[in-house]
């Protein structure tokens, strides 16, 4: 470990908390995504770590925050139109990940608890256009682990935002993943160079355990 990694870690402020991002069906049921030809090891992978930071924050008395995409037909996001068909007028197809009240919007492989903080967007961020900035500066949270679905997109977005917003983030490498491991490792890179301190879960089990987690 560098002087500066062993710097960053031992300056981190009390109360963590735990982001979760956009394991919902559309995303990570290997049904759903087969047209993506991803590495589904890599998502099943994923999958199972950010489950397992789930009951380990739990345990640890971290808050759990959950982000989520939410797709709404009548309020489309037209730029994403554009960009994914050529054509922002277009409507929805059935193709349309997590659309509110289908099964892609579900989570999978895990679900939020009733007293969570929950949020869903419309775009990649979880800060864009929700409350989550004030819900967590409400909740006194000091730094942010950001995991989930896909890292260069989504997870990248939302870590993005937390760093600019003030939050220290760390990235969790084996509870992150995209549907291409150089797309994966090329995100990582860059997050690790700009935004995140890239961590895993054991080193995260040890600072949830180390930091004061209540207000």
């Amino acid at each position: 470990m560098s002087a500066l990694r062993d710097q960053q870690l031992a300056t981190l402020p009390a109360r963590p908390a735990l982001v979760v991002v956009d394991v919902q069906r559309s995303f990570a049921d290997p049904v759903m995504i087969a047209d993506y030809q991803p590495d589904l090891k890599a998502v099943a992978g994923a999958v199972e770590g950010i489950a397992d930071l789930v009951r380990i924050a739990r345990d640890a008395g971290v808050p759990v925050v959950w982000v989520e995409l939410g797709s709404e037909p009548e309020n489309r996001w037209r730029a994403s139109q554009w960009l994914r068909g050529g054509d922002p007028d277009a409507p929805y197809g059935p193709e349309e990940p997590c659309v509110l009240g289908t099964t892609g919007a579900e989570w999978y492989g895990m679900a939020p608890q009733d007293d969570e903080i929950r949020v869903v967007k419309r775009g990649y961020s979880g800060f864009l256009g929700t409350t989550l900035e004030q819900q967590l500066r409400d909740a006194g949270i000091g730094w942010l682990a950001v995991c989930g679905l896909t890292t260069e997109c989504c997870v990248a977005a939302t870590a993005t935002d937390a760093f600019q917003l003030e939050w220290p983030v760390l990235i969790p490498q084996d509870a992150v993943a995209a549907y291409d491991p150089e797309v994966h490792e090329a995100a990582l890179a860059q997050l690790a160079l700009n935004v995140a301190v890239l961590t895993d879960s054991g080193e995260l089990t040890k600072l949830f355990a180390a930091k004061e987690v209540t207000p």
